[in-house]
């Protein structure tokens, strides 16, 4: 067996792959005895055909199996035989196929890149410096309180704090735009949920009401035609309820909480916020190493592995919209691939330089970390038990997680020789950074 390798450029390899005639002949010759074997044709028992006649009938199907099988049985040696190792499956033409003559096909795949690490040693990290302060336990505390209000209908004007629902049409000079209408919408009025123009204008207005509200959209709008524009909103208010929060003491709001006293709550508050801070200040820190990673080792990465990287974020994406139930062609359709390439590039590149630096640091798996995580991960449920018992039932989300952890192993290396910089911040900057931004 011949094998030539050739580069047209990038990542991509053609193997060129040619099977001596006499090997195809045989390959071709041994389907035919084994038809033999089992073909039942008119005039002759089972198996007690000419091998002539079974050659006529069956000669082409036994040389396109024949041809097949050549072709897959060949592909991995001739890999070996050149020692290449693809990124991906190939693409098989097979360019010359005539009885008596070699076998010839061509094998078109792509390549892992080369990587060459480097400067690993100065690597420089913002440490977030942030102290759990009573004024963000006090916040928590009364999120707690807002997870389990109660609404009271009221005849009063809606005040800010008040859940009211209403329809809305807007125009913009005259004409409707589209996102612009809505009937029987609750809101929050001075939650943010929607233009403050809009909350602002229901304010001091009872149910019944039907009113107009000038409402400028901010220069930053998403919709490009409403940037800087002011619409007109015609509004009409059916209901306005009072929002009733439980009083902190109240016994039973703390036995849902399962305590007992203000003080208990408070120190349960502050644990989960401190435990909170503690998980958001290694994302934060493992994400600038990524980043770091990534731009100081700018790669090729095969568009083979971004492909098959794509639909796991759509999936992910999919998931966060609640959009599970839509069939994939249908969600293929409204979340093309073109959305997910630029992440599917980034993620696969960084696989890639973390699984070198595995492979140059001799990283093991630490199976004492991995029952670490499971335990931090069931730690956030009601019945961690029966979490860990249900990921440890499923081996395809135990492998999930020791990836995982492998991963959050090579950026703990790596952080131990960066360089650290405090950065003093507010625990509100640190879990919402966007939201402070």
């Amino acid at each position: 067996m011949d094998v030539n390798l050739e580069t047209p450029g990038g990542l991509l390899r053609q193997m060129r792959v040619t099977i001596p005639a006499d090997r195809v002949s045989k390959a071709v010759d041994e389907r035919l005895r084994n038809m033999s074997q089992r073909a039942k044709l008119p005039g002759f028992r089972p198996g007690k055909a000419p091998l002539k006649v079974i050659q006529q009938q069956f000669g082409p199907t036994a040389r396109m199996d024949a041809v097949s099988d050549l072709v897959q049985r060949s592909y991995p040696e001739a890999l070996v035989k050149v020692g290449v190792r693809p990124a991906g499956q190939p693409q098989i033409s097979v360019t010359t196929e005539k009885p008596g003559e070699p076998l010839e096909y061509v094998a078109s795949f792509e390549v892992f890149p080369e990587i060459q690490l480097s400067g690993l040693d100065s690597l420089e990290i913002e440490q977030p410096v942030v102290e759990v302060t009573e004024a963000d336990v006090e916040r928590l505390v009364l999120n707690l309180r807002k997870g389990r209000r109660t609404l009271n209908t009221v005849t009063r004007a809606a005040a800010t704090g008040d859940m009211v629902k209403l329809d809305f049409d807007g125009k913009f000079n005259g004409e409707s735009f589209q996102g612009g209408k809505g009937d029987g919408v609750e809101i929050e009025l001075g939650a943010g949920q929607f233009l403050a123009d809009l909350e602002n204008g229901v304010v001091g207005h009872a149910a019944g009401d039907e009113f107009e509200v000038p409402v400028d959209f901010p220069a930053d709008y998403r919709a490009e035609e409403l940037k800087g524009k002011t619409a007109q909103f015609a509004v009409k208010l059916h209901e306005v309820k009072e929002v009733v929060l439980p009083v902190v003491d109240d016994a039973e709001f703390l036995a849902a909480h399962k305590v007992d006293s203000v003080d208990a709550l408070h120190a349960k508050a502050r644990e989960a916020l401190e435990n909170e801070r503690e998980k958001a200040i290694q994302r934060r820190k493992k994400n600038q190493v990524m980043e770091q990673l990534a731009t100081t080792h700018p790669i090729e990465v095969p568009k083979s592995l971004i492909e098959q990287e794509v639909p796991n974020l759509r999936q992910q994406a999919a998931q966060r919209m609640n959009m599970q139930n839509v069939p994939p062609e249908k969600l293929a359709e409204m979340l093309p691939a073109q959305l997910f390439a630029a992440g599917a590039s980034r993620k696969v590149a960084l696989g890639l330089l973390l699984g070198e630096l595995i492979k140059q640091r001799e990283v093991k798996l630490d199976a004492t970390k991995v029952d670490e995580a499971l335990d931090a991960m069931a730690r956030d449920f009601e019945q961690p038990e029966q979490v860990k018992m249900y990921y440890r039932s499923r081996p395809e989300m135990m492998e999930g997680l020791r990836a995982m952890v492998l991963e959050d192993q090579v950026v703990d290396i790596l952080l131990d020789g960066a360089r650290k910089v405090d950065k003093p911040m507010s625990l509100e900057q640190l879990l919402n950074p966007q939201a402070q931004a």
